[in-house]
Protein backbone atom coordinates (compact mmCIF):
# COMPACT_ATOMS: atom_id res chain seq x y z
CA UNK A 1 0.00 0.00 0.00
CA UNK A 2 1.26 3.48 -0.89
CA UNK A 3 0.58 5.33 2.50
CA UNK A 4 1.54 8.87 1.12
CA UNK A 5 -1.61 8.84 -1.17
CA UNK A 6 -3.74 7.19 0.57
CA UNK A 7 -7.30 8.48 2.32
CA UNK A 8 -9.86 6.39 4.56
CA UNK A 9 -12.88 7.11 5.78
CA UNK A 10 -12.46 5.08 9.26
CA UNK A 11 -15.19 3.77 11.89
CA UNK A 12 -13.46 3.29 15.61
CA UNK A 13 -15.23 1.49 18.09
CA UNK A 14 -14.60 0.83 21.81
CA UNK A 15 -16.06 -2.41 23.93
CA UNK A 16 -17.90 -2.75 27.12
CA UNK A 17 -14.77 -5.26 28.31
CA UNK A 18 -11.53 -3.49 28.08
CA UNK A 19 -11.43 0.21 28.64
CA UNK A 20 -8.58 1.92 26.60
CA UNK A 21 -8.96 -0.56 23.80
CA UNK A 22 -9.94 0.76 20.39
CA UNK A 23 -11.05 -1.19 16.85
CA UNK A 24 -10.58 1.08 13.87
CA UNK A 25 -11.87 -0.18 10.59
CA UNK A 26 -12.84 0.71 7.08
CA UNK A 27 -15.80 2.56 7.06
CA UNK A 28 -16.30 0.91 3.42
CA UNK A 29 -16.02 -2.97 4.89
CA UNK A 30 -17.44 -2.89 8.41
CA UNK A 31 -16.48 -5.37 10.92
CA UNK A 32 -16.73 -8.14 8.65
CA UNK A 33 -13.21 -8.56 8.27
CA UNK A 34 -12.61 -9.00 12.18
CA UNK A 35 -11.84 -12.65 13.76
CA UNK A 36 -14.88 -13.59 15.95
CA UNK A 37 -12.27 -14.25 18.74
CA UNK A 38 -11.25 -10.39 18.68
CA UNK A 39 -14.76 -9.27 18.65
CA UNK A 40 -15.79 -11.30 22.02
CA UNK A 41 -12.98 -9.74 23.66
CA UNK A 42 -14.35 -6.73 22.82
CA UNK A 43 -18.16 -7.38 24.20
CA UNK A 44 -21.00 -4.78 23.21
CA UNK A 45 -18.95 -2.55 20.71
CA UNK A 46 -19.81 1.03 20.19
CA UNK A 47 -18.84 3.57 17.60
CA UNK A 48 -16.89 6.47 19.29
CA UNK A 49 -16.33 8.16 16.03
CA UNK A 50 -15.86 8.33 12.18
CA UNK A 51 -12.70 9.42 10.90
CA UNK A 52 -10.67 10.42 7.91
CA UNK A 53 -7.11 8.99 8.42
CA UNK A 54 -4.64 10.02 5.99
CA UNK A 55 -0.54 9.10 6.50
CA UNK A 56 -0.07 12.80 8.29
CA UNK A 57 -3.16 12.66 10.73
CA UNK A 58 -2.13 13.36 13.97
CA UNK A 59 -3.98 10.60 16.30
CA UNK A 60 -3.54 10.42 20.24
CA UNK A 61 -2.36 6.88 20.68
CA UNK A 62 -1.55 5.89 17.30
CA UNK A 63 1.06 6.00 14.55
CA UNK A 64 -1.83 7.43 11.50
CA UNK A 65 0.44 5.53 8.85
CA UNK A 66 0.55 1.95 11.06
CA UNK A 67 -3.11 2.07 11.29
CA UNK A 68 -3.49 1.98 7.25
CA UNK A 69 -1.22 -0.28 7.08
CA UNK A 70 -2.77 -2.55 9.85
CA UNK A 71 -6.56 -2.14 8.15
CA UNK A 72 -4.65 -2.80 4.47
CA UNK A 73 -3.18 -6.09 5.38
CA UNK A 74 -5.49 -7.99 8.19
CA UNK A 75 -8.91 -5.56 7.75
CA UNK A 76 -8.63 -3.81 11.02
CA UNK A 77 -6.26 -2.01 13.52
CA UNK A 78 -6.07 -2.60 17.38
CA UNK A 79 -5.29 0.01 19.74
CA UNK A 80 -4.10 -1.40 23.02
CA UNK A 81 -4.95 0.95 25.69
CA UNK A 82 -1.99 2.60 27.74
CA UNK A 83 0.50 0.53 30.01
CA UNK A 84 -0.18 2.74 33.02
CA UNK A 85 2.60 2.36 35.92
CA UNK A 86 1.95 2.07 39.45
CA UNK A 87 1.20 5.40 41.98
CA UNK A 88 3.86 4.24 44.37
CA UNK A 89 6.70 3.74 41.70
CA UNK A 90 5.42 7.40 39.68
CA UNK A 91 5.61 8.77 43.47
CA UNK A 92 9.24 6.75 44.10
CA UNK A 93 10.48 8.08 40.91
CA UNK A 94 9.81 11.75 42.17
CA UNK A 95 12.57 13.05 44.71
CA UNK A 96 10.60 15.87 45.94
CA UNK A 97 7.53 13.61 47.20
CA UNK A 98 9.90 11.31 48.98
CA UNK A 99 8.47 9.56 51.57
CA UNK A 100 11.64 8.75 53.76
CA UNK A 101 11.50 12.51 55.37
Amino acid sequence: MNTQEIRLICDIYKGSKKEGMYLYVDKKEGLGKIPDALLASFGQLALVTTLIITPSKKLARADAGQVLEEIDRQGFYLQMPPTLQPLDFALAENSKLSWSQ
